[in-house]
């Protein structure tokens, strides 16, 4: 990139300060016209999104032709319009939503586990004790409802109180 070339030997750590700086700019001005949502786990989807375009940030500090950064910049663009259409979709059409999303899954209800859900998952039954402990819960029969939501995380539910309509959409309930 000819403007750098000038700094001589510091040229390579002025262009990546500039690129990056530039790179988190746009990516911040999208996500507040996108929103609240542009940097959430809500779906695998936003996961997903968040993940590439910190990838793309970095490259876009690392390139040395302007048509690269150019690139990376309307790639950054292109995930924010993508997850931007997918969350009005899910917004406008059930089926669409069903269609895209995951559907979270009962692991675990009333202390039993549910071993056809956890194969189906692939989460061993030493995974779900694990994050019944961090729970803190006291005994297996002290949870109500491990769910595997869509983003991946494990919900534990530990009231035996709990409203129906939070299993009303989990697969398995």
């Amino acid at each position: 990139m000819d403007i750098f070339s000038d700094l001589g030997p510091a040229a390579p750590a002025v262009r990546a300060l500039f690129l990056t700086s530039t790179a988190v700019i746009w990516t911040l001005v999208l996500a507040r016209l996108i929103g609240l949502r542009a940097f959430s786990k809500a779906t695998a989807f936003d996961f997903a999104a968040t993940i590439a375009t910190g990838s793309l940030i970095a490259q876009a500090g690392t390139r040395s032709e302007w048509s690269d950064y150019v690139q990376a910049m309307a790639a950054i663009g292109a995930i924010f319009l993508v997850q931007y259409f997918l969350a009005k979709g899910r917004q406008l059409s059930k089926g669409f939503k069903q269609a895209i999303d995951n559907e979270p899954l009962l692991l675990l209800k009333n202390g039993e586990f549910r071993d056809e859900a956890m194969r189906s998952a692939r989460i061993s039954r030493a995974t779900l004790l694990e994050k019944i402990r961090s729970s803190g819960a006291g005994s297996v029969a002290d949870v109500h409802a491990i769910v595997l939501e869509t983003t991946g995380d494990l919900s534990i539910m530990m009231s035996r109180e709990i409203g129906p309509e939070l299993l009303d959409d989990v697969r398995g309930a």
